[in-house]
């Protein structure tokens, strides 16, 4: 089946591990160029990249960066022309102590990094696919939004504040052509590097599910795709619970 992403351009942020790694891979399997950023771990990256071959793009991006948002851009048109599709990965995590116990600059750069990165990176795309009068918005969130857990709470402050904007953002674009904004709401899921952590709750998680299991990055990645790609014309504007029926 053809779901229309053959040789547009996709920035997965995040992408040089756990699901973001799937992602870049499955959009890439569709026939997609895709930028692979990465903050740190170039290496990484750069396997990715290996894996998907000269479809892929990699650049170094830091969503705490003001400037970063730009000069993605900016690198992904220029090695490819343009962009037509935005995965909003890239996460900063913090720790998992009392909430009243971090301090102010931890906690709000937490959720400065999380809230502002994706929306410059959204505001930095947004005029080429007002302009192509076509783009898909994919931002990526945690059912901890809703189910909670002690010591999430910027995190889960951050990722719903990204519900709100998503939502607004589908209403502001939708008169400009076939342009989408959702948000992929993932529960606890299985990738190559977090072991250590469902090592230590996934049978809870797994035991909450209908399924009876944790869901793997590829799975995630297979709906993530399919959000952003020609094939979905009528979800729009929502929070789609990717968890396994969690």
């Amino acid at each position: 089946m053809d779901i229309g992403l053959q040789d547009r351009t996709v920035i997965v942020t995040g992408a040089s591990g756990g699901v973001g790694r799937r992602i870049a891979t499955a959009f890439a399997a569709e026939g997609a160029n895709v930028v692979v950023t990465y903050r740190n771990a170039r290496d990484e990256a750069q396997k990715v990249a290996d894996e998907i071959g000269d479809r892929a793009v990699v650049v170094q991006y830091d969503q705490a960066d003001p400037g970063a948002a730009g000069a993605l851009v900016a690198a992904a048109v220029e090695a490819t022309g343009r962009v037509d599709v935005l995965v909003n990965n890239a996460v900063a995590w913090g720790d998992m102590v009392p909430f009243d116990t971090v301090p102010d600059e931890e906690w709000t750069g937490l959720i400065r990094s999380n809230v502002e990165g994706a929306i410059r990176l959204t505001r930095a795309v947004t005029p080429l696919m007002r302009a192509a009068g076509w783009g898909r918005l994919v931002h990526l969130s945690s059912s901890l939004v809703t189910d909670g857990v002690a010591g999430a709470e910027y995190y889960s402050a951050a990722k719903a504040a990204l519900h709100g904007f998503s939502r607004s953002v589908a209403f502001s674009l939708g008169q400009d052509g076939d342009l989408l904004s959702n948000v992929a709401m993932l529960g606890l899921t299985r990738t190559a590097t977090n072991t250590h952590i469902v090592d230590q709750v996934g049978q809870m998680y797994a035991e909450r599910s209908p399924l009876g299991r944790l869901l793997d990055a590829s799975e995630v990645a297979t709906a993530v795709v399919w959000l952003g790609s020609a094939a979905n014309t009528a979800v729009n504007g929502q929070v789609v619970g990717l968890t396994g029926g969690t």
